[in-house]
């Protein structure tokens, strides 16, 4: 064991300084984003072959066409900020699936996936572009190697990543798609912590706002998934409340993202 202590200690040094790109807060990074993006090949692959994907219809191409606006829209916003090196690699892709749970989710490298559930709620374009840029802002702010970083420091100590990949892959492979926002978890480790949620919040104003869709429009949506919440009280919940939320969106993220917004 402390053979393998002397192999990961020095990477999770050297990844570990890294800066969120426009919030500029500072994350721990433990492992290497080629190897989170091969891992999530992996698991979206499985995920599609499991799922009732959704190829044709009005719904699936509004989704379509709402990320061929956003995609764009991110890379130009990134790059504009020097934090285009983020999205190297990323192979875009999207899919529609049916499933009444009121989801969506961006796993590293870029692939998408919309759950029909939520449709009610987005209502529309300008409302898929609120999910979509939120769920796209967790994948540039690299949320899920955070949340995976800390999830193999509990589950498996020091391990490398290799060995819990060969000792464990079934758990790491969960770890992983919890990491990322697919599935529900709620304790020490949840898919997104509050302060993630808020980030990839105001990051998704501004990516939905740089693809010319109003920001206002988030708040109408979060209205809407208010107005049909469980009412789990914050500290519970891995998301801000929707009254704390929505303040956010509309007195301190606001401004900022106008300031990216043309018809």
């Amino acid at each position: 064991m402390k053979k393998l202590l002397w192999i990961v200690i020095p990477a999770m040094l050297i990844t570990a300084c890294t800066r969120v790109p426009i919030t500029n807060r500072k994350q721990v990074h433990l492992l290497p984003e080629s190897q989170m993006i091969s891992m999530s090949l992996a698991a979206y692959s499985d995920f599609l072959k499991e799922s009732d994907v959704v190829d044709a219809g009005k719904d699936n191409n509004s989704v379509h066409r709402v990320a061929d606006k956003l995609i764009p829209a991110v890379t130009k916003v990134l790059n504009d900020e020097g934090y285009g090196d983020l999205i190297k690699g990323y192979q875009w892709e999207v899919n529609l699936v049916e499933s009444k749970e009121p989801n969506a989710w961006c796993m590293p490298g870029g692939k998408i996936v919309v759950y029909t559930g939520i449709l009610p709620y987005t209502k529309d374009d300008a409302g898929l572009a609120v999910v979509l840029g939120h769920e796209i802002a967790h994948a540039v702010a690299r949320h899920g190697n955070e949340r995976m970083s800390q999830g193999l420091l509990a589950e498996t100590g020091f391990m490398a990543l290799d060995v819990a990949l060969a000792n464990k892959p079934t758990e790491t492979r969960n770890l992983l798609m919890t990491a990322v926002g697919v599935g529900t978890q709620v304790g020490v480790l949840l898919p997104f912590s509050r302060t993630q949620e808020s980030e990839a919040d105001r990051l998704g104003l501004i990516f939905m706002a740089a693809a010319g869709y109003d920001p206002h429009n988030a708040i109408n949506f979060w209205e809407r998934m208010s107005a049909n919440s469980a009412g789990i009280p914050e500290f519970l919940s891995t998301h801000p409340s929707d009254e704390t939320r929505i303040t956010n969106i509309r007195d301190t993220y606001m401004n900022e993202a106008m300031k990216y917004y043309s018809k």
